[in-house]
């Protein structure tokens, strides 16, 4: 009996895991019109992070990779559910199927291509170090023995392990699951610095007109990309062939003028 029931559990798992990637028995990738025929895309996204997804003072999920999501599914006929998740378990949450892709100012790293299929990138960022306004820090060489805070399983931690040197000379790395926690412990003196995004730096600094300094080195340039499931070929392409298409048209310029103030997007560029 626990034979049997060992292999019914084999055989779910496989077909799940089949499923979650689009491609049926007969190796056809299903992920655009299972997409289309279930008529909702379902973006994952860590709802703390603008201008690229966020909460609003009504709670509603703002920013602008929400709304060219949402100015892409218009074009595709489906209807756009932002879904938040913990950004620590992105790749699980994505590879199990609870999301059709992760579109949340996501950075391309080498490991992650490996996990997963990339749109082309829509946006360069950096990662900067963040300190307080009055901060003694003007360099990288300035923070020998600081404390970092950095979001957990973001881009972020990356580039602070992968730069050479960088982890021997500070003193501790603090994680914390969000970045406006960690920059909130920045602003109470809980930590040094905060390694994170350019862009959401910028625009935290912007709107909330808190007390804080990009110092001029960056850690590394990055770009910004859709992630999707290996085998979601057709859907990774149908999006993409919308993003053309506005960057063509002139409403992703529209878009990001709104967002942050001129186009900085570089689809067809």
């Amino acid at each position: 009996m626990k034979k049997v029931l060992s292999l019914l559990l084999i055989s779910v798992l496989v077909l799940t895991s089949t499923f979650a990637q689009g491609v049926k028995d007969d190796g056809v990738d299903n992920s655009l019109n299972d997409v289309l025929e279930r008529g909702t895309f379902i973006l994952g996204l860590d709802d703390s992070f603008p201008p690229m997804g966020y909460r609003d003072e009504n709670g509603e999920i703002v920013g602008f990779d929400i709304d060219t999501a949402r100015e892409v599914c218009n074009r595709l006929g489906v209807e756009l559910v932002a879904q938040p998740i913990d950004w620590n378990a992105k790749e699980q949450e994505l590879a199990t199927g609870n999301i059709d892709c992760i579109w949340n100012g996501f950075t391309v790293t080498d490991e992650r291509r490996e996990q997963m299929l990339f749109s082309d990138p829509y946006v360069d960022n950096a990662q900067v170090i963040v300190v307080r306004g009055d901060s003694p820090v003007q360099t990288i060489a300035d923070l020998e023995g600081a404390t970092v805070g950095v979001q957990a399983g973001s881009s972020a931690q990356d580039a602070i392990n992968d730069t050479p040197g960088f982890v021997d000379t500070i003193g501790e790395v603090i994680e914390f699951k969000e970045n406006l926690t960690a920059l909130m412990d920045l602003e109470i003196g809980g930590c040094d610095a905060v390694v994170m995004d350019l862009l959401v730096a910028n625009d935290n600094i912007n709107r909330s007109g808190s007390d804080f300094r990009i110092l001029d080195e960056t850690l590394v340039k990055e770009e910004y990309a859709i992630g999707f499931r290996k085998g979601d070929v057709a859907l990774r392409d149908a999006v993409q062939n919308e993003l053309d298409a506005m960057a063509a048209d002139g409403k992703l310029a529209e878009i990001a003028t709104k967002w942050f103030g001129a186009d900085i997007t570089v689809v067809g560029k």
